[in-house]
């Protein structure tokens, strides 16, 4: 194993290297938390593919290929067909919008008045997608050196918090395309194409394995239809994904950059399924259908490619997790801090002009704006750390991950769907209907979930109705949008507001 341990150990090195490297890039917000919104096409869309494509879809994915064949494709599947959606459809007005959150985006949108209570919630579902992708960490590193769990999740957590908080998300970036290329060659390249061979070919697994297992609907309607709930639409909403459209130089980059990415998704979704199959072959007896991968990469794999396999799903966790991480820092600093002191300090200086209410001024020198944005980027950085001890904190001591990401994705979807979804779509919808529906949406849910368990497929179906009910009906109870926000919001949409990246803009804001 010495070789493989040499693979993964450059690899984790290479990953706190380009932290140091990304910290000296990291000179503004902007820089730090949308990397300059500058990301050509070659690397937006590998970023976006590493991003979406986590432990789950590796390691979960194999392992349902495992218990339903060439249908156990159908979760990543879902969650391609859900980054082709929003590239397509949504991604350039997102991208023009020049936002940092959801909740901005809803606050535009309706008026100032719907963006707490949606990155409560949001805040919620980034912690949950951080805390599961670094659980993970314990399955990978007990393969590599038969650490304890603790340990493992301590170590890899550290890794991941250490870059990003270093460089944020010019960090995240750079690692993020080395686990893209990572990904692509251990998992497409080499695992695929050797745990078919070792399996005796296509030939031999379908003689093997009963025909259910390549049926394309295997999984069951009921199972696809609440994967495309859950991860279709939550693919559309997630603060972790829209940060990465928010780095597309141009809205051209973010549509069609997306669209490579989705489709990648399609092809690695397929990859991972055949794997599972291939190894439900070979080990037809495993404890564990989530141990399928590690199996085969330990038994079946030569030396140094186990090495390279162990770091492609290191990667695939890694990423996921350091987008999840930076997006839980953004939405608790910027929509839950910011905005809590903001109400302090106009509490305690009434008709005053805020903090940075004078910054903006044209008779101002340089310096004191490029002192704010060092400011910005101090409190992001102490964010991401902070919330980084927080998740490893609390990927110790919680156990049951399938249930805390279904939690999380339910509380997403039936919560903060409908509202999103709707002010991007329909311009009756008023800031009291959005309000009603997070509330309605996200408290039907977690009753729902107590009703029925929270595996339940019903929460999701129910919650979700309950929102768009609340919503359509109160907002057409209530006033219209002001004029006046409906124009802002038509200019923005359009790439004409002002940028509130630039200090100017962020003096005024």
């Amino acid at each position: 194993m010495a070789v493989d341990y040499t693979v993964i150990v450059v690899y984790l090195a290479g990953m706190l290297a380009m932290g140091w490297w990304g910290m000296r890039r990291a000179r503004s917000k902007s820089e730090f938390l949308v990397a300059g919104r500058r990301l050509g096409p070659w690397m937006y869309s590998g970023t976006m593919a590493a991003i979406v494509l986590g432990g789950a879809s590796t390691i979960g994915g194999v392992g349902l290929g495992y218990t339903h064949g060439l249908s156990g494709a159908w979760m990543v599947f879902t969650i391609g067909l859900g980054l082709l959606a929003l590239s397509v459809f949504f991604s350039a007005r997102i991208a023009r919008l020049k936002v940092y959150t959801v909740s901005e985006m809803l606050d535009l949108r309706y008026g100032g008045r719907a963006g707490v209570l949606s990155g409560v919630v949001m805040w919620a579902y980034t912690l949950m997608l951080a805390v599961t992708s670094t659980i993970a960490y314990a399955t990978i590193f007990d393969v590599l050196f038969d650490l304890n769990r603790t340990l493992a999740i301590v170590i890899g957590g550290s890794i991941v918090v250490a870059y990003s908080t270093l460089g944020g998300m010019w960090s995240i970036t750079l690692t993020d395309m080395v686990q893209f290329v990572v990904k692509t060659v251990g998992v497409l390249l080499l695992l695929l194409p050797i745990a078919v061979v070792k399996a005796g070919g296509f030939g031999e697994m379908r003689d093997e394995l009963p025909d259910d297992y390549f049926e394309p609907l295997g999984v069951g309607g009921q199972t696809i239809f609440t994967y495309v709930l859950i991860y279709t639409f939550g693919m559309l909403i997630g603060q972790d994904i829209w940060q990465r459209v928010f780095t597309a130089r141009s809205d051209k980059v973010a549509r069609w950059g997306g669209t490579v990415a989705g489709t990648y998704c399609l092809v690695y979704a397929l990859a991972g399924a055949v794997i599972g199959t291939a190894a439900k072959v070979m080990y037809p007896k495993l404890p564990s259908a989530d141990a399928a991968f590690a199996t085969i990469v330990k038994d079946e794999l030569p030396v140094g490619v186990r090495g390279l396999v162990l770091a492609a799903a290191l990667a695939a966790v890694m990423s996921t997790s350091s987008g999840a991480l930076i997006a839980c820092a953004t939405v608790a600093n910027n929509d839950i801090w910011a905005r809590a002191r903001g109400a302090a300090a106009r509490r305690g200086a009434p008709g005053g002009h805020g903090e940075h209410g004078e910054h903006g001024e044209h008779g101002e020198h340089e310096e004191v704006d490029e002192m704010d944005e060092m400011d910005e980027v101090k409190g992001n950085r102490l964010f991401i750390l902070v919330m980084g001890v927080l998740v490893i904190g609390v990927s110790i001591v919680l156990n049951d991950v399938v249930e805390a990401l279904t939690v999380a994705y339910n509380l997403l979807v039936g919560g903060l769907l409908v509202p999103i979804l709707g002010g991007l779509l329909w311009r009756r919808g008023t800031a009291a209907g959005a309000l009603c529906a997070v509330v309605v949406g996200g408290l039907s849910v977690v009753g729902l979930m107590w009703h029925y368990g929270i595996l339940a497929n019903e929460p999701v179906y129910y919650g979700l109705l309950a929102s768009l009910a609340v919503y359509v009906a109160v907002s057409l109870g209530t006033p219209p949008t002001d004029a006046v926000t409906l124009a802002a919001w038509r200019e923005r949409l359009a790439g004409r507001g002002p940028d509130p990246s630039a200090p100017e803009a962020s003096a005024h804001a």
